[in-house]
């Protein structure tokens, strides 16, 4: 793997200090070199080493989105996201993983699969290099109780094959179910704490008892597996800080009780709303039926409510709020992930700067790397975009597959940038990025 030189660019490396002119090497998958420089001044060549004139493009970590579910389909219904035949579905999670790393999240944390080994198979494949695809932390299906969110079994077909969730009653059924997903090969569980409204079940409606998410947690800890929950409901959250299941999912609906135990536990806890699921279901569904008149029914828009007043009071306290919006419905489209960014300046009070940082410093530690991921510094792991433009003074730039002039992960592109003018000593231009390779 030769060094790959970045010069002439704007840094953002991941510290929230303003951004630098600069240089960056990297060496094999690591950054091996951060200096600030003088804009347009020259770095010696360095040999073999593959030099990159970014012409003042803006350079960042990679982005880590923390609630992906690369098995759904852009469909509108759990049915048709479940009953798609498998052959056909890790073929649609290939693709999707692909999409990801090309709009520039380098790292994903698994939120759900549709199949029970959907997701421990696409992450595999990506080690391996079979396919490519962002750092993955491969989930479970969604657990869930007969009836509950995730049950979506027909009363003639009561298999659990035909269901969308894996379907538990009792403490032991839940033991039994955390083995299984070990047995599997996940990294991470997803427990259903709460409704979700579309369903018929309403979000702040809680279908375990506090014996089977007990057993749920001691197990999957026993096998070194993390917990997630899918948690609207304020007894939801306060469920997860209690039984200390790290990632939350949602947390719509808080109290002051809520509030003050997230805070206590907030280095322990990792919380991402899913906002873009609250704002498309109810204001941009009506060509599924879901016009605003049936979900404001439902109850979503009174949800959307109290979930940004709820991440504006996370905010103010500290606790670590991060992109994810539950994206692959047919109104959450896959691909239009940085749409979170938007919504997290637009509806949270967050500053461009902070939307930057939750996409990248602080998904290193929910990736299990500390501060090695999310960072543009010496020792991290060479994720890499250079962007087109200033995110921190248009966040939306990072919704445009266009202005990502180049992504890198772990040391090698997924997409280079433009090469201009091959050979030693060839020009850097400052409308693009220029690539050129010295000899040794």
């Amino acid at each position: 793997m030769a060094d790959t030189l970045f010069t002439n660019v704007r840094i953002f490396d991941g510290g929230g200090e303003t951004p630098f002119t600069g240089d960056v090497l990297v060496s094999g998958n690591r950054i091996s070199r951060v200096v600030k420089t003088a804009f347009g001044q020259r770095t010696p060549p360095i040999a073999g080493a593959t030099v990159i004139d970014g012409a003042g493009a803006f350079l960042m970590p990679g982005m880590v989105e923390a609630h992906t579910h690369f098995s759904w389909n852009d469909q509108p219904t759990l049915d048709s996201i479940q009953r798609m035949p498998p052959e056909e579905h890790i073929l649609w999670c290939a693709q999707v993983a692909k999409k990801y790393l090309d709009m520039g999240w380098t790292s994903c944390v698994g939120a759900a699969t549709a199949k029970p080994r959907l997701d421990v198979v696409i992450r595999n494949a990506i080690n391996d290099g079979t396919i490519p695809g962002p750092r993955y932390i491969a989930a479970s299906q969604e657990i869930t109780v007969p009836g509950g969110l995730g049950d979506t079994t027909a009363p003639h077909l009561p298999q659990q094959e035909f269901a969308f969730g894996a379907i538990v009653s009792g403490a032991e059924e839940m033991r039994r179910c955390i083995r299984m997903f070990a047995k599997y090969g996940v990294d991470q569980i997803k427990i259903n704490l709460s409704g979700e409204s579309i369903t018929g079940m309403p979000s702040e409606m809680s279908q375990f008892t506090e014996e089977e998410v007990a057993v749920c947690v001691d197990e999957a800890h026993r096998w070194g597996k993390r917990v997630a929950a899918h948690a609207r409901s304020t007894w939801s959250i306060k469920e997860c800080v209690r039984q200390g299941i790290e990632v939350i999912y949602h947390a719509s609906f808080t109290d002051t009780e809520a509030l003050d135990m997230l805070e206590a536990a907030k280095f322990k806890h990792f919380v991402a709303p899913g906002l873009a699921w609250l704002i498309n279901t109810s204001h941009h569904a009506s060509a599924w039926g879901l016009t605003p008149e049936v979900t404001k029914k439902m109850g979503y828009h009174r949800e959307l409510e109290a979930a940004i007043e709820s991440m504006k009071a996370m905010r103010r306290r500290g606790i670590r709020i991060m992109p994810g919006g539950d994206y692959g419905f047919a109104w959450t489209p896959h691909g239009t992930n940085a749409k979170d960014l938007e919504y997290f300046v637009k509806h949270v009070g967050m500053s461009t700067m902070e939307a930057l940082l939750s996409a990248t410093a602080w998904g290193g530690p929910m990736m299990g790397h500390g501060k090695e991921v999310g960072y543009i510094r010496e020792g991290c792991f060479a994720d890499i975009l250079l962007v087109d433009g200033d995110p921190l003074t248009d966040i939306t730039l990072l919704q445009d597959n266009k202005r990502i002039l180049a992504v890198m992960k772990d040391g090698e592109f997924h997409r280079a940038p433009p090469v201009r003018g091959m050979g030693a000593g060839a020009g850097r231009v400052s409308a693009a990025p220029a690539m050129t390779r010295w000899a040794a």
